[in-house]
This record gives C-alpha cells, sequence and structure tokens, in this order.
C-alpha cells in the first residue's frame, strides 16, 4: 500500500476559490479567537520521534487500528499495513507535524467503526490499488489546513470564515471535519471508481464539494454538514 514520497502534501494542489477569494470582513469573537489561535499552536507542533508522548501517540494508534497485533516496534514493517510509505511512520509526519497524528487519533478514538471500516476497506467494490490509508489521512489535514485559510493572519474565503463559527460551537470542530472529510474521501474515490494514481483528483473534488457544503446557510453547526451522517453509517 505504501505510494511515493509525493503522496505527502503534494498530492494536494490548493483548491480553486475565485468565487470566494474577496476578503470578507468579519470580526471574531473571543472565543472564536482564542479556539482559532488555540488551534495554530497545535499546527506549529512538529513530531518529535524522540518524545515520549509522540511515541506513545503512535503506539496507541497502532493499538486502535489493530488491536490484536502486537507492535514489534516504533520502526517495523508491520507500519505499512496501515498505508505508511515505510516502515519508520515519523518520516511521514514532516508535511503535517503532529496534528496530523492527532486527527487520526480523534477519528479511532471517537468514531471507531468508521475509521476501522475505511482502514479495512470494507465498503463497496474496491480497486485492486488502493489509497493507503494513514498517508491519505496526513493529506486530510493538510487539504484542510489549506482550504480554511487557518494559517493566514485570518481565513479570507467564506469556507474558511464559515468554518470559525463552527469553531466558536465547537471546539473539536476541525477534528470533526477531519473525519468527515475522510468519509468524503473515501465515498468520492468509490463513486469515481479511482485506482490509487487518481487520488489527487478525489482529494481535490471532495475538496471542492467541503467547500461548497460549508457555504450553505443551513449549516450552523459541525453536525449539520450533509456528509456529517456519514461518520455512522
Amino acid at each position: 500500500m505504501a505510494g511515493s514520497r509525493s503522496w505527502i502534501g503534494g498530492v494536494f494542489n490548493r483548491l480553486s476559490n475565485k468565487r470566494h477569494e474577496k476578503f470578507i470582513e468579519y470580526p471574531l469573537t473571543p472565543i472564536q479567537d482564542q479556539r482559532l489561535q488555540k488551534l495554530r499552536e497545535r499546527m506549529q507542533i512538529p513530531f518529535d520521534e524522540t518524545r515520549p508522548d509522540h511515541q506513545e501517540a503512535l503506539r496507541e494508534l497502532w493499538h486502535i487500528a489493530f488491536p490484536n497485533v502486537a507492535l514489534k516496534g516504533l520502526v517495523s514493517q508491520q507500519w505499512k499495513e496501515m498505508g505508511w510509505q515505510g516502515p519508520n511512520p515519523s518520516t511521514d509526519f514532516r508535511a503535517c507535524g503532529f496534528i496530523s497524528l492527532e486527527n487520526l487519533l480523534f477519528y479511532g478514538r471517537t468514531y471507531p467503526a468508521s475509521f476501522r471500516r475505511l482502514l479495512l476497506k470494507q465498503d463497496g467494490t474496491r480497486a485492486t490499488w488502493e489509497y493507503p490509508f494513514a498517508v491519505a489521512g496526513i493529506n486530510i489535514s493538510f487539504m484542510l489546513i489549506q482550504m480554511l485559510g487557518l494559517l493566514s493572519e485570518k481565513p479570507s474565503n467564506l469556507p474558511g470564515l464559515n468554518f470559525l463559527k463552527l469553531l466558536g460551537e465547537d471546539e473539536q470542530a476541525f477534528d470533526v471535519l477531519y473525519c468527515i472529510a475522510f468519509e468524503m474521501v473515501d465515498a468520492q474515490w468509490l463513486a469515481m471508481r479511482a485506482s490509487y494514481m487518481e487520488f489527487k483528483k478525489v482529494l481535490q473534488a471532495t475538496g471542492s464539494q467541503l467547500e461548497r457544503d460549508l457555504c450553505l446557510d443551513s449549516v450552523r453547526r459541525i453536525q449539520d454538514l450533509p456528509a456529517y451522517n456519514l461518520l455512522y453509517q
């Protein structure tokens, strides 16, 4: 399942967002500003394979994914079974940092049935050469950060600004959005009858759909997103 290094980050081109490029003046509430700053702090933490807490997070991810299989080590060929590019998953975190591991852990802890269904590719008619689960997860984290403009002083597109409203309602909005996006990627993968080399197109199509969904007037909470129910199917 492992792919080339170009999977990390490079698989996602910045989404075309012409209709939302004009800056929209939107004053942040104190809670929105506080939560945005906290989210940005998380994004600045690199993965450090020498830190015991980061090592433990990796071990927990393995246990969630394969609870009945003993992990032989933090560097092991076993990691490829989860969809890492090589025997040492720490090298894959360089593109997106520790938050991408946090996102995977949140997915596995909060929606374990959905997590395992996508990890084990249990739904639909699958391609002979499937997308690697873990590396796809890193790319989804990267996509969301870029799409929402979270590293800018303030998001200047409508999806990003609307996300801040969702963040004001739920501090875990980014992590839940990640889980929704992962489900959308898998659904798009199946709908397109895609194969490994088409993952970039799948991710772009998912990002475009997510942009549209975040602009819906009916979306006031993260749970209002149309694809939220995919997490429970």
